[in-house]
């Protein structure tokens, strides 16, 4: 292994596992620091998950590395979600928190990530638009299911148990389809390309390190990251519910985004798509399907978690924009233009936030979804494929 990616690993060693340090010492950092210690901590972690998952795709299908992937890269967000989902359990105000920090992390993965893996790709390459490959058709299907399913929630005004079993099965139903797909030898670059020229046994041992490495990280540093953040905010006069939506999913969701950049960055644009897609399907599935079991659980019975009217609004605006996203991408094709609008729906929906704001933006979305439906041949097609398939193998 050369010196400089010796050197490299290392500091990324170092600033993931320094916050380990503080943790485990009870020493206690005062503001910004107690933000900036983890955070940092994540942002180390997230090249190791890069290094993880590509190292990974020599023993499982690259489909069920790039999963793994998304489902380890999000553990921070369910961490923080989960934990306010359990109180919800003993204090009702708590599903407003839920519920905020849930719709934030889906509407922050597509209008910020997927646009910016386009954008970056762009910067990197010069093409103004990133394919995707007939193997996605998998995640396409288990969202498109997964988001049509999720516009009855809003109108039911609650998460069940029964919505516990439908969203939890078409994520079963998904892992176990990309156990099926089949094996790519891949091309590895960077500080770790030496790494994937080791003996099985030793590249495997390398392998669950930077995974185990980067998911303990993630995981005892997301929920300081976060309330280090809230508390940074506070002191600001921002609405509560507004910073639980957006700053705590931002500090939780770094790790995927800080990936799927460095993919782009590698000329891997397809890879780093498919990445925050599959982020995707487990956050609308997994992640929303958890909640109301883990409150329940907490609870000790089986009642629903009733939604206000503005969570309500919240998740409809959430699945109108998942289902243009879907319309967009259904062609297999993801380009600059895309993104933008993609992009500039998610920030000026930022800057209002009544009632009727988020419902004139759901409708927006759902118009834009019909608009581009009927103009574009291909979306149409590419829909139609994933809705026939629910995972069945149906001719491109």
């Amino acid at each position: 292994m050369k010196l400089k990616d010796r050197l490299f690993i290392t500091v990324i060693l170092f600033i993931s596992l320094q916050w380990a340090y503080f943790r485990f010492t009870g020493t206690h950092l005062a503001p910004p620091w107690n933000a900036i210690s983890p955070g940092i901590a994540i942002f180390g972690a997230a090249f190791l998950l890069s290094w993880g998952a590509e190292l990974a795709q020599f023993e499982i299908p690259q489909a069920l590395a790039i999963a793994f992937l998304a489902l380890v890269a999000v553990l921070p967000e369910y961490a923080v979600d989960m934990y306010f989902a359990w109180e919800a359990g003993k204090d009702p105000q708590y599903i407003h928190y839920a519920t905020a920090n849930m719709t934030g992390a889906n509407r922050l993965l597509i209008g910020l990530g997927w646009a910016a893996v386009v954008l970056t790709s762009w910067f990197k390459t010069g093409s103004k638009q990133v394919k995707l490959g007939s193997e996605n058709r998998l995640e396409i299907s288990a969202l498109l299911v997964a988001t049509l399913y999720s516009f009855i929630i809003p109108i039911k005004g609650s998460l069940s148990w029964f919505d516990t079993i439908i969203l939890l099965s078409i994520f079963a139903v998904y892992i176990y389809q990309t156990t099926q797909s089949h094996h790519e030898e891949p091309n590895i670059e960077g500080p770790i390309e030496s790494i994937a020229h080791w003996k099985r046994g030793p590249r495997v041992m390398a392998t669950l390190v930077f995974f185990f490495i980067s998911g303990f990280i993630i995981f005892i540093a997301a929920e300081p990251f976060a309330e280090g953040l809230l508390e940074t905010g506070r002191h600001l006069g921002v609405e509560e519910f507004l910073l639980v939506q957006w700053l705590a999913p931002l500090a939780s969701e770094s790790p995927e985004f800080i990936v799927a950049i460095l993919f782009a960055l590698r000329a891997q644009a397809k890879s780093s798509l498919s990445t925050l897609v599959s982020s995707k399907v487990n956050q609308w599935t997994l992640l929303v399907g958890m909640l109301p079991l883990i409150y329940n659980i907490s609870a000790g019975h089986f009642h629903p978690m009733v939604l206000d009217s503005r969570q309500s609004e919240e998740l409809l605006l959430t699945s109108a924009q998942s289902l243009f996203a879907l319309v967009i991408i259904a062609n297999l094709s993801f380009s600059v233009l895309e993104a933008t609008i993609l992009m500039a729906l998610f920030v000026t929906q930022l800057f209002f936030t009544t009632t009727e704001a988020r419902t004139l933006y759901a409708y927006v979305y759902l118009l834009f979804s019909l608009l581009w439906l009927i103009a574009s041949p291909s979306s149409r097609h590419g829909l139609m494929i994933s809705l026939q398939r629910s995972w069945r193998k149906v001719p491109e």
